[in-house]
């Protein structure tokens, strides 16, 4: 009995997968039809010939012979499907073969040739997305919203002063390649190797200062193509990007925050990314300098064309607000008729959100912005595990209501302070799907 249910699961699994080749939209059809009607003018020319040689034929032992294989002791009816069947199914089967046997090479070896059509397919017609930030927040939004779409185009801060990819963009005068390499990364479609060779990282005694190799190849591509985005462009096909990464802005930018100081009467100004959640005090406002730079030109029309665009999540002052403060790509987001997603952090983070609540970081947008550019806010709900020291749960305050607020589980399976993948991109889609959640105008 177990060998016998193993049998039947088999052939309903194979069943299954044969009728996964005539799911609607993956192109496979209409060609398998073409291919259907050459080979039927084959076959009738084949049965004139056929037929001639019977009527003319001067090799009567042979007429025997193709009395049996034209199976004339059957009905006509009967012959006509027998034929058609082992047409149909030895063409079928043909071509199944030969599409494996040209597309082995690129394969995953995990999943069968049709489930990773199908998924390609699916993908390749899913919903317009533009996401908006930087840091390791956009990257894990992108990790999970590539299972939905491939159209999916990343803005990236060049604000970054830190690290390796500022002491790149000091030596080599291009725009910070950090977090434009972890977007790409997160988008590869074979993050378990390339994407972590290219977020490999080597050591400070290694003679090459700490520096990422994604971030050295980012350089040599632009020294090579002589343009930091072109180097850019070329990385994703590396990779095997689906979807794009963009720059902000192509003009080398610096981030000022304007600091408040309980013992000092005025506010100081700090500038650099990297040195403003080291300054202390109370973050009251940012900018960028030059103050009014110019957007790069593919990312207004990425935006104007989306079906959802999503800022965070991310470092609020240095990562998310940067891009914000491009004019245009400002003007663009109040422009635009996708949906809008404010994605707020799991948790505060030292140096710029302590003590703020959820209401705090909408209150921070919005002074930088303007109210009502965003059509909801997601923010999470559950509390109820501790966080590490120095962080605490971003909550709403007791009393505070805002009708835009969509509230679900968002928490990371091991870094509960850290959005899970998974759990952000599927409610991003079902509210672009208006599945769950309010009724969206």
């Amino acid at each position: 009995m177990p060998r016998i249910k193993l049998f039947f699961n088999r052939l309903i699994r194979d069943i299954r997968g044969l009728l996964m080749w005539f799911t609607p939209g993956i192109g496979v059809k209409r060609w398998f039809v073409i291919t259907l009607i050459g080979i039927t003018l084959l076959a009738v020319g084949a049965a004139y010939f056929l037929l001639d040689f019977y009527r003319t034929s001067s090799y009567e032992q042979l007429l025997p012979v193709l009395d049996v294989l034209s199976l004339r002791s059957f009905p006509r009816p009967v012959r006509v499907a027998i034929f058609l069947s082992l047409g149909l199914g030895i063409s079928f089967f043909g071509i199944w073969r030969l599409n494996i046997a040209l597309l082995n090479p690129f394969l995953r070896k995990d999943r069968r040739l049709v489930e990773q059509i199908v998924d390609f397919r699916k993908k390749n017609r899913g919903s317009k997305v533009v996401v908006m930030g930087g840091g390791h927040g956009m990257a894990t939004l992108l990790r999970g919203l590539k299972k939905f779409t491939h159209n999916l185009t990343a803005v990236v801060t060049v604000a970054d002063d830190g690290g390796s990819s500022g002491m790149l963009r000091r030596s080599l005068g291009i725009l910070p390649p950090g977090d434009i390499r972890n977007c790409l990364a997160a988008l590869s479609n074979d993050e378990d190797l390339l994407g972590k060779l290219f977020q490999y990282r080597f050591s400070d005694d290694s003679g090459l200062g700490g520096h990422s190799f994604g971030n050295l190849f980012i350089s040599a591509l632009a020294d090579l193509t002589g343009s930091f985005e072109a180097a850019v462009s070329e990385s994703g096909s590396v990779l095997g990007v689906h979807g794009t990464v963009l720059p902000a802005t192509l003009q080398n930018v610096q981030l000022i925050a304007d600091i408040q100081y309980p013992d000092l009467p005025n506010e100081v100004q700090v500038i650099g990314e990297s040195s403003i959640p080291k300054a202390g005090g109370k973050i009251r406002r940012v900018h960028l300098e030059p103050n009014n730079p110019s957007a790069y030109p593919p990312v207004i029309n990425q935006m104007l064309n989306a079906d959802m665009i999503v800022v965070g999540p991310g470092s609020l002052f240095t990562s998310l607000l940067p891009n914000l403060l491009v004019p245009e790509i400002l003007s663009a987001l109040k422009a635009s008729s996708a949906l809008k997603v404010f994605v707020v952090n799991i948790a505060t983070q030292k140096g710029e959100t302590i003590g703020f609540s959820i209401q705090d970081h909408i209150n921070v947008i919005e002074d930088h912005i303007g109210k009502g550019v965003f059509t909801v806010f997601v923010a999470n709900n559950q509390f109820e595990r501790s966080l590490p020291d120095g962080i605490s749960w971003v909550k709403q305050e007791v009393g505070q209501k805002n009708s835009r607020l969509y509230f679900t589980d968002l928490t990371g399976q091991e870094q509960l302070w850290r959005h899970d993948p998974d759990k952000l991109a599927t409610t991003l889609m079902n509210l672009l799907y208006e599945r769950t959640g309010p009724l969206l105008g």
